[in-house]
Parts: C-alpha cells; sequence; structure tokens
C-alpha cells in the first residue's frame, strides 16, 4: 500500500498464505511419518531378536557348564545366571517367547511378533 508517497509495511500475513505454510507443513510429515515407523518397527525387532540370541546363548552356556544332552529341558533359572540382564519371558509386543529344548532353536518368537514385522527385513 502506498500512504502519502511512502510504502507501508505489512503488519500481518493473509489467509493464503497461512495456509500455504500449513500445506507444506502437513505434506512433509507425511513424507517422514512412514519411513519413521518403519525404522521404529525395525529397532524394535532388532532388540526383539538380540534379546533371544543372548537367552540362546546363556541356554548354550549353562547346557554345556552342566553337560546337558541336546533335548534336555531347559532350566531357565539356572540359565538366567548367565545373561547380564533379567530373563525376558515376553517380547516387546508381550508376545511371550517359547522355549524348546536344549539344541538347535532353543528360543523361538511367536507367529504374532512376527506378523508385526514383516516388512521391515527382521527374520
Amino acid at each position: 500500500m502506498k500512504l502519502n508517497g511512502l510504502w507501508k509495511p505489512r503488519e500481518a500475513f493473509t489467509l493464503v498464505e497461512i495456509m500455504i505454510v500449513v500445506a507444506i507443513i502437513g505434506l512433509l510429515a507425511a513424507l517422514i511419518l512412514p519411513s519413521f515407523l518403519k525404522s521404529r518397527k525395525q529397532s524394535q525387532g532388532q532388540r526383539i531378536v538380540n534379546d533371544a540370541r543372548q537367552m540362546d546363548a546363556a541356554i548354550d552356556q549353562w547346557a554345556m557348564e552342566t553337560a546337558q544332552a541336546d533335548g534336555a529341558a531347559v532350566n531357565t533359572v539356572a540359565a538366567s545366571s548367565y545373561l547380564k540382564t533379567a530373563w525376558k519371558t515376553s517380547d516387546l509386543f508381550g508376545s511371550r517367547y517359547r522355549i524348546s529344548t536344549v539344541g538347535t532353536n532353543q528360543i523361538k518368537i511367536s507367529n504374532r511378533t512376527k506378523r508385526a514385522l514383516a516388512g521391515v527385513g527382521i527374520d
């Protein structure tokens, strides 16, 4: 606006300018949110797998030191002494770890957790 030969500065943003800024912020959020959720799910999956590996290693150590044969029942109380942290009975999604016998596949992750982690590269 011109007032007496001088330009008068605007005092506020127009509604159109504010709407454009809000639209841009919404677009950026829509682009970032899916990748954030996927990376969060990946980190949760990695933690679940790492917890299972640590418990599996503790069972292996317990079995070797107590001369347990393949197929013997796992004593989780005794095996937990080989962990630095507490023995976890369930994962981050609330599903229980399945503990089988000494040997291969001693700790199993539930199918519910596997379905929740589908599509993020965690097996």
